[in-house]
């Protein structure tokens, strides 16, 4: 059922004025929910068991709220809380937009329906759904873990279902402010990189978990939550403590807060949508206008700097798919990242060392796997290129060189930051020359595993790294890979043992040209030993990653 085989005439006149307006809405999220259920019998078990998964920590976050009334800094815990919710809800339709397709207002454009009586049907159809109840029972739970006597009580009734329609209010005035963006190629940029968001996060997490833990408790987060109680929807949660003190004039203010909020957030979304609804986007004749046609000129072109030939020709369309391409340039951003962020967030937990910073090497070096695979079905324009060995041996070679544009700076950026954090200078020698062997070892063994494990990479969804039927494939490349690489740098690593082992510290920093040197040794050893393979595999190469 889509919207134009809704029951319109619910809302009588061409004005949409909003009677049934609810109702109709509402019962079209049903419908869409029903009808989307009813494709297939996986998609109905994924969606049961999300809902039981979702319901199972929802009971058990409010048993463990509920729990919390009477404990000395519940206040702190439930006023953040209501933040993180908030957020989460803020920046949910930027990456999960897909989800839902009722997040895309523009799909309304045609229907004879008036702004602000449609505001108050997307904001009741939005309530439907699992993600609205746990919302809802994570806000019960705060307000109840603060509440006490009769004014608390009043106050947390008030306080739960506003700290809910802010949020919904939030996320659809974001979706709709956002909706051009999240419909186009963008959009899908920004789906695909969600995953770095995730991983990013739960690294910033732990560090705040564990800086907590040193800390004493959640008495070191009372300055924190005394500036956030202030911030809708906190506010509310924070009026519901304020009142259970017997503070009434702040706890009006707060609450009062909170319903500013959600009439300004309202004010804004409705504006949105009359813009969405009404006014061109960049496609049209109208938007584009005079002056606005194509020069034809690129700018300056930094790939200038390429050698001549196929290296270079290789190594710029290796760069570009990691600028362009989503799913290339999502697994490079969180590369990076991440090969920052762990070494780093140890060294600042005073119980890091310097010698994770290989650790960004291991991250970049995965870049290299399945290169074939990157390109899709375009493959097959290289396989028309390669006709020799040799050919086979100067794509490779340029797909290499292009990643050590990036990779070689980054690591030693990485070694020599983690060194200045942690204050430990005298290792990075060794450090760094163990880095750059175990680079060169992960761009040997990830040619190796190009020419043999090739698989596809589906373009369709943004977590959808490989087909169905190539998992085993991507198994064996990357993680057989990896330990290849890990036996490779092993006697660099033995030779540092050694030195340890034998008190002759003042030479290791001899292991930053061995391992340099070495590192580039077994990278070109890689790369020669994969051109053959690859020259004489390219049908089922190709037959490979044009697969889904």
């Amino acid at each position: 059922m889509s919207v134009l085989d809704a029951p319109v005439g619910a809302a009588p006149g061409p004005a949409g004025t909003g009677e049934g307006l609810v109702g109709v809405f509402v019962r079209l999220k049903l419908t869409l929910l029903r009808n989307g259920l009813r494709q297939s019998s996986g998609r109905r078990a994924a969606y049961i068991a999300s809902v039981v998964f979702t319901l199972l920590v929802a009971a058990g976050l409010l048993i463990g709220l509920i729990a919390l009334h009477g404990y000395a800094h519940a206040a702190t815990l439930v006023v953040l809380l209501a933040a993180v919710v908030t957020v989460g809800w803020a920046v949910m339709p930027l990456f999960f937009s897909a989800g839902d397709e009722t997040l895309d207002p523009s799909r309304l454009v045609m229907l004879p329906l008036r702004p602000r009586p449609l505001i108050g049907a997307l904001l009741a159809a939005s309530l439907v759904g699992i993600g609205p109840l746990f919302t809802l029972c994570l806000a019960a739970g705060s307000a109840f873990a603060v509440a006490s006597g009769v004014v608390g009580a009043v106050f947390a009734v008030v306080a739960a279902p506003l700290t809910l329609l802010l949020c919904v209010a939030l996320a659809r005035a974001v979706a709709t402010a956002n909706t051009r963006l999240l419909t186009s190629r963008k959009g899908r940029d920004l789906a695909v990189l969600s995953g770095l968001v995730i991983a990013v996060g739960f690294q910033f997490v732990n560090f705040g978990a564990q800086r907590l833990g040193q800390a004493g408790g959640l008495a070191a987060l009372d300055p924190a939550a005394d500036v956030v109680r202030w911030l809708p929807p906190a506010s509310a949660v924070g009026a519901v403590d304020s009142a259970s003190r017997g503070s009434y004039g702040q706890a009006l203010a707060q609450l009062l807060l909170s319903v500013a909020a959600l009439a300004a957030l309202l004010w804004l979304w409705q504006r949105s949508l009359v813009k969405l609804m009404t006014a061109p986007d960049g496609s049209t004749l109208a938007a584009a206008g005079p002056g606005r046609e194509k020069t034809g000129k690129d700018g300056p072109r930094v790939t200038a700097l390429l050698p001549q030939g196929r290296t270079g020709a290789v190594m710029e369309r290796s760069l570009r798919y990691i600028a362009r391409d989503p799913k290339t340039k999502a697994a490079w951003t969180t590369a990076l990242a991440v090969g920052l962020i762990v070494p780093v967030v140890n060294a600042l937990q005073g119980s890091g060392s310097i010698y994770f910073a290989c650790f960004a090497a291991w991250m970049l070096g995965i870049q290299m796997y399945n290169q074939f695979g990157q390109d899709t079905s375009a493959f097959w324009m290289v396989a028309l290129t390669i006709s020799s060995t040799r050919d086979a041996y100067l794509e490779l070679r340029a797909r290499a060189l292009a990643l050590l544009l990036i990779t070689l700076p980054y690591t030693i950026l990485v070694t020599v930051v983690t060194a200045a954090v942690l204050g430990d200078w005298g290792d990075l020698p060794e450090v760094m020359g163990l880095s750059l062997a175990l680079l060169g070892g992960m761009l040997a063994t990830g040619a190796v595993a190009s020419a043999n494990f090739p698989y596809s990479i589906p373009q369709d969804g943004a977590f959808k790294n490989v087909a169905p039927g190539q998992a085993g494939l991507a198994w064996i490349s990357i993680f057989g890979g990896m330990v290849s690489a890990g036996l490779l740098c092993a006697p660099v690593i033995a030779v540092t043992i050694w030195l340890h082992v034998a008190g002759l510290e003042q030479w290791l920093w001899l292991l930053l040209p061995v391992g340099a040197g070495y590192g580039a040794l077994i990278s070109w050893a890689g790369v020669r030993l994969a051109a053959p393979r690859t020259a004489d595999r390219l049908p089922e190469i190709l037959a490979a990653v044009s697969k889904g």
